[in-house]
C-alpha cells in the first residue's frame, strides 16, 4: 500500500484505520486510548480543513474586491492627472509635485551636415 501524502489523504487513511481498528476494538482493548486520540485528531483535520477552504474562497473574493478597486481608482487617478494638467498646464513644473511629468519640449537633434557625396565614376564604355 503506497504512504499517502497528501493532507486529504491521511485524513482519508486514519479514518479508515479508526474504522478498522474500532471494528476489532475485542482484540485490540489496550489501543482504545490510542485509537480515539487519533479520532480526535482525525475530526480537528477535517475542521481545519473545512475552514481553510472556506478562507480560501473568501480570499478569492477579496482579491477580486481589490482588484475592481485597483481598476477604479487608476482610472480616477488618470482623471484627476489630466485635470490638474489641464489646470497648471502642460508645461507648469508645478506637475511634478503631483507625479506628472511637464511638458519640457523636444531635444533638439544636431544639425547634421551635406551627405558626403560618392566619387564620380563615369559611366562604363565612355571614355574621359
Amino acid at each position: 500500500m503506497a504512504k499517502e501524502r497528501t493532507q486529504s489523504g491521511k485524513l482519508g487513511e486514519w479514518s479508515r484505520l479508526n474504522a478498522s481498528v474500532q471494528a476489532n476494538s475485542a482484540d485490540l482493548p489496550y489501543l482504545e486510548t490510542l485509537q480515539s486520540k487519533l479520532a480526535a485528531l482525525q475530526a480537528q483535520g477535517v475542521d481545519l480543513t473545512k475552514e481553510q477552504g472556506a478562507l480560501r474562497a473568501s480570499k478569492q473574493e477579496k482579491s477580486q474586491a481589490l482588484q475592481a478597486v485597483i481598476a477604479e481608482g487608476s482610472r480616477l487617478a488618470t482623471l484627476l492627472r489630466s485635470a490638474v494638467k489641464q489646470h497648471y498646464g502642460p508645461g507648469s513644473e508645478k506637475l511634478a509635485e503631483f507625479g506628472v511629468q511637464p511638458f519640457r519640449g523636444r531635444k533638439v537633434k544636431p544639425a547634421a551636415g551635406p551627405a558626403p557625396e560618392a566619387p564620380h565614376t563615369p559611366p562604363a564604355g565612355t571614355a574621359q
